[in-house]
């Protein structure tokens, strides 16, 4: 397993035993990280953009760490297509005060596609199987967007899919071999399972703190969600009925 650690900058790799290796350290603030086919860690820092690190060289770099002159926002996550375009939210401290937070494409020949520029702090994103919908957390919006994506690059009309409650709202998101969506809320102390019809099925409680923020799935049949709970440091983890998606690593995508 990995996992990012914002306040500090740092990459670690956790073993099966749980221990615990430091692979990096840099002056940023990694939100999402998603590991490539190639064996290289890109990231979205909210500090210095899209980074990446290549762990056989021990080296980070800085793959896109501003947009027409102008730095972002502030990169939250990001997720991979299965041609290898990489789909990224740029939250700063967008809310309802200021619904200008960012949702990008980068394809893999360098285009950057600004898919929605009106963002209540968009955060957790994730592609349906058919990468015909983007599922986007709206964390201070406490809901989830459903961005219909069209062969010819563009969005169709953007619509609230599931609508949450509480202090903060949804983070990262993840997604099931049947379609069911999984919401961690980083402030009810749960991971949300919805299905393909937005109707909540299952609530998975944490027995630590309330502020649930990342979710990804693994195990020897990806039946079992491993949960970040930021407020105590602690890694959870709980097992679920049907496997989760392969990632893009996992696909064996393009270079």
């Amino acid at each position: 397993m990995y996992v990012v650690d914002i306040p500090f900058g740092r990459l670690f790799k956790i073993s099966p035993a749980k221990e615990w290796t430091q692979l990096a350290e840099w002056n940023g603030e990694p939100n999402g990280m998603a590991l490539h086919p190639n064996g290289k860690f890109y990231i979205t820092d909210y500090k210095q953009g899209l980074l990446i690190f290549d762990p056989a060289a021990g080296k980070m770099t800085t793959f896109l760490g501003r947009r027409s002159s102008e730095r972002f926002k502030g990169l939250n996550d990001l997720t991979f297509a299965k041609n290898g375009d990489i789909y990224m939210t740029d939250q700063g401290q967008t809310g309802l005060q200021d619904p200008t937070g960012r949702v990008y494409r980068l394809r893999t020949n360098g285009q950057l596609d600004l898919l929605l520029s009106t963002g209540v702090s968009p955060n957790g994103l994730v592609l349906d199987a058919t990468e015909t919908v983007l599922f986007v957390s709206m964390t201070r919006d406490n809901a989830v967007w459903r961005v219909p994506l069209y062969p010819d690059g563009t969005t169709g009309k953007v619509g609230r899919f599931v609508s949450f409650y509480g202090v903060s709202g949804p983070d990262s998101l993840a997604m099931d071999e049947a379609g069911n969506l999984i919401v961690p809320h980083a402030s009810l102390g749960s991971v949300f399972v919805v299905n393909p019809d937005g109707e909540p099925i299952a609530r998975v409680l944490s027995p630590r703190g309330k502020t649930t923020t990342n979710v990804k799935f693994g195990g020897p049949d990806r039946k079992t969600m491993f949960i970040t709970e930021s407020s105590t440091g602690s890694i959870l983890s709980a097992p679920w009925t049907t496997p989760g998606r392969k990632l893009y690593a996992e696909m064996g995508g393009a270079p």
